[in-house]
């Protein structure tokens, strides 16, 4: 999957704060994210972030 740095990754299931919706800061075999409700940041691993992922948005653009 074609992920790049600051594209919004909007997820299947929501954060406890209710957002779905991810910034990338960090890619490689994991990603570092945060959450664009209560700015938490987590790491995960690519696989996991794939799996649940719903849809890519770049530059205000729908990817995936």
């Amino acid at each position: 999957m074609d992920i790049h740095l600051q594209d919004i990754l909007v997820m299947k299931k929501p954060h406890p704060c209710g957002e779905k919706q991810w910034r990338v800061l960090r890619v490689g075999a994991d990603f570092r994210l945060r959450c664009l409700g209560c700015g938490h940041e987590v790491m995960i691993p690519r696989s996991k972030a794939e799996k649940n992922l719903q849809q890519v948005l770049r530059d205000g653009q729908r990817i995936v």
